[in-house]
């Protein structure tokens, strides 16, 4: 018999599920306009300030983890251990739980003891004003030279990092934050009225 998931080690994680790239896939989009629809589903509209579909998936022919990365938003009052045991009665599994403010909540849906299914997902929950994530997404959708940066750091890194999930995320940590503060000069106030 497997071991499940939470009696793995990282070593053992990261051997399961190594970094892959792939081609872009228009079929991405497919899979989060599906998710997006459960999600408002079981959260409720009332719920959910807004949902984006942020990460390498979301630029058109960008080298990608085929995973798709979503950024949910939830409004304030909303009770956050409700919301984690909502989306872990729908496949989620709670990687990060910081419930601070500034919340910081990582769930993924699509990791099996076999490997990956068909479909991944990593859903990032912040509360509204936490927009990192989009204006990186937006600067690389505009600019494809720095877009292509990105894709050739991505290679270099899993060639480095291929069963190492932490250090690859790590090592692309100060490309992104520099893009995402270029970024934030640029579009400026852009993400205050919704989606």
């Amino acid at each position: 018999m497997s071991k499940k998931l939470s009696e793995m080690s990282n070593e053992e994680l990261w051997g399961l599920f190594p970094i892959t790239l792939k081609e872009y896939n228009p079929e991405w989009v497919n899979w989060y306009n599906d998710e997006e629809e459960l999600l408002y589903k079981i959260i409720g509209k009332d719920n959910i300030m807004r949902v984006n579909h942020i990460g390498s998936t979301s630029v058109d022919g960008l080298l990608a983890k085929p995973t798709v990365d979503i950024l949910l938003e939830i409004s304030y009052d909303f009770d956050v251990d409700e919301l984690i045991s909502i989306l872990e009665q729908n496949e989620y599994i709670c990687m990060v739980e910081r419930k601070r403010n500034p919340l910081d909540l990582t769930l993924v849906k699509g990791y099996t003891e076999r490997g990956f299914a068909s479909r991944v997902f990593h859903i990032h929950i912040r509360y509204p004003g936490d927009w990192n994530e989009l204006y990186f997404r937006d600067y690389l959708r505009i600019n494809s030279d720095v877009a292509v940066q990105y894709q050739n750091l991505k290679m270099n890194l899993k060639k480095q990092y291929e069963h190492d999930r932490d250090a690859y995320t790590n090592a692309k940590s100060e490309f992104i934050l520099k893009y995402t503060n270029i970024a934030r000069g640029v579009l400026k106030c852009r993400y205050n009225q919704t989606k």
